[in-house]
């Protein structure tokens, strides 16, 4: 029998004071207006940037889980199999992912909410419509999502970015660069969706990853994230464990991509086509090749790869 969307969360004592103070709320005008920023790990979270950033601010912040998912009903294990610690003659662990949803304070002591796990492989609109029902109950009217995408860009560049909301006003600073185009669905790309029909302010930044990195790890991309984050949400958040190891990745990607004359060749060539773009498009945060922006059917193109190679992958751990 399928679960009502309020079945899929636990909410903990943590939760208390969030719920508490809310019940107390008799106008809309004095709700929190807590920040709820979300950065579930999938097949849009290219060299697992969001992720990455998430596992950052929870190290480096003070939190607590508040709420937990039922991850069992969510995740396919078959298609990210979880891992076990086997040794000698017998099984001993078993890592089942989660997802949980943590209350974090900055910099300033400032409150937010982080959703941070697996991307949900099923029942995507109880979930989505489990989280609704945290946002209302906590005080949350306004929800962010972390992404990464891979485009073709050289890792010599400053990251850039695309943003995406519910309404215009919440990202007025950034450009628009296409129409309408048909992508992949993602869990975060239908709470913002569901979450704008609701009239609850959504919106987002997904980083711009070198193509040629989609699988590594690339700390930059995290950096820009948070960055973004911070300015569109005026919290205060911490980077600097990560500009370090941004620092190293840097030092490692150069190495290796100078020890081939066909790879610095293509670095070479990203390059000019970032220059050109900027020269010509000061200002602006998306490229595309002969220095204009690509275009929907490029960018759909550039999704599949993506995706077709993460399906070779074969099942993800």
């Amino acid at each position: 029998m399928p679960q009502r969307p309020e079945e899929l969360v636990e909410l903990l004592p943590a939760a208390d004071r969030f719920l508490t103070r809310e019940s107390a709320v008799a106008d809309p005008s004095q709700r929190r207006g807590l920040v709820l920023v979300h950065d579930l790990a999938g097949d849009f979270d290219a060299a697992s940037a969001g992720t990455l950033a998430g596992a950052h601010l929870l190290a480096a912040l003070q939190h607590e889980v508040i709420a937990r998912f039922d991850a069992d009903s969510l995740v396919d294990y078959r298609a990210r199999r979880p891992r076990m610690t086997f040794t000698s003659d017998r099984y001993e662990s078993f890592s089942a992912p989660e997802i949980s949803l943590y209350a974090v304070e900055d910099d300033a002591g400032e409150p937010f909410l982080l959703l941070h796990g697996a991307e949900p492989d099923y029942a995507w609109e109880r979930f989505v419509a489990a989280v609704r029902g945290l946002v209302e109950r906590l005080g949350v009217t306004s929800v962010v999502a972390l992404q990464a995408i891979p485009m073709p860009v050289p890792h010599t560049r400053p990251v850039t970015v695309t943003a995406h909301a519910t309404r215009r006003q919440l990202i007025e600073p950034y450009p628009v660069y296409w129409g309408e185009m048909r992508i992949p669905g993602s869990v975060s790309a239908l709470l913002e969706l569901r979450m704008g029909e609701a009239g609850v302010d959504a919106l987002g930044v997904a980083a711009h990853v070198p193509h040629y990195l989609a699988q590594a790890t690339y700390p930059a991309a995290s950096i820009t994230l948070i960055e973004h984050l911070e300015r569109l949400t005026g919290l205060r958040l911490p980077t600097e464990a990560l500009r370090e190891a941004a620092e190293a990745n840097r030092t490692e990607i150069d190495e290796q991509i100078g020890r081939s004359a066909e790879n610095t060749a293509v670095v070479a060539a990203l390059e000019q086509q970032y220059d050109t773009f900027t020269a010509a498009r000061e200002g602006t945060d998306l490229l595309g090749s002969a220095g204009e922006v690509p275009s929907a059917e490029e960018i759909g193109a550039e999704f599949e790869r993506f995706l077709a190679d993460q399906d070779r992958k074969g099942p993800r751990d």
